[in-house]
């Protein structure tokens, strides 16, 4: 039987739950953004260094600079390492204190609800909402959500970072990105409906094997056995399909974007050699840009 669910915030909605889960832990959250911008700062020393010391080898420096220079490098990565390891655990912090607050709202908004509006929902609703939804939301505020920033600091200073090694370096690098410009948008597009649709279908799911096993004794006595099974199988089917069109989105999106990563990359290599063999760049900013980017396949 198919019972009515529960309402679903829409994404002005979502954005002021999101605000206002973060007002209520706004030191923990500035410390993670400033730790993360920090750690981001320190991991362009690396390729710039790297260029440098091409560059001093090419002239003709001695083992001397080399051995200076590759100090240098060493400490920045050391310095990058104990910051982004403490940029994620203030990061995992904040989002444990977060979902404890998301659980805790949500029971209390569950028995504030009129018994009516409740019964109406059925159990298979309020469970996928308690059980799978919440722990979807811990996943993007533990894992996710810290994963996003300190991936989105990085991608800001490493393509500023180009660009103040060469604008034309930087052009070519952002020319190279705008396959993952136009797949997001198809995928953001139809992601909304398509997860809110596996998600009523796993509420489905739920609700008729809730109902099915508290009424079990009524259906064997009415001889209602092959109907359950049927709705069942039904209820199964559908989110099947639902879960199977978010994997088709996923397998679409997944690809385009891991192979539009290498594009910049062999961009910048091919444009800097180019300006590398006329004389115009030296080749350990070619090879610092090419670095840069490449960070951002693997940050």
């Amino acid at each position: 039987m198919s019972k009515g669910h529960l309402p679903v915030a829409d994404q002005a909605t979502v954005r002021r739950a999101s605000v206002r889960l973060i007002r209520k832990d706004t030191r923990a959250f500035t410390a993670v953004l400033a730790l993360n911008a920090a750690a981001a700062l320190t991991g362009l020393a690396g390729p710039w260094l790297l260029g440098r010391i091409i560059d001093e080898v090419r002239a003709g420096e001695g083992v001397a600079a080399v051995d200076r220079l590759s100090l240098v490098l060493v400490v920045c990565a050391g310095t990058q390492l104990l910051l982004a390891r403490f940029a994620r655990y203030v990061g995992h912090r904040f989002g444990e204190r977060t979902l404890a607050r998301v659980r805790e709202e949500f029971v209390d908004r569950v028995l504030a609800l009129p018994a009516s509006v409740v019964e109406r929902a059925g159990t298979g609703d309020l469970t996928a909402r308690g059980t799978a939804d919440v722990a979807t939301v811990g996943t993007t505020l533990r894992d996710a959500g810290p994963e996003l920033l300190i991936n989105s600091v990085q991608f800001l200073f490493l393509l500023a970072a180009v660009f103040v090694l060469d604008p034309l370096l930087g052009a070519v690098g952002v020319f190279g990105l705008l396959p993952i410009w136009f797949v997001l948008r198809w995928y953001l597009r139809r992601a909304r409906d398509g997860y809110l649709a596996e998600g009523e279908a796993t509420s489905e799911v739920a609700e008729i094997l809730a109902a099915t096993a508290s009424g079990a004794r009524t259906v064997e006595a009415l001889r209602l056995e092959e109907r359950r099974v049927r709705a069942s199988r039904e209820a199964l089917d559908t989110a099947r399909r639902a879960r199977l069109y978010a994997l088709y989105r996923r397998s679409v999106c997944s690809p385009v974007v891991e192979g539009a990563y290498l594009l910049p990359v062999a961009g910048v290599l091919l444009v800097g050699g180019m300006l590398h063999a006329q004389g115009v760049m030296s080749l350990g900013s070619v090879v610092a840009a090419a670095l840069y980017l490449q960070q951002l396949v693997n940050p």
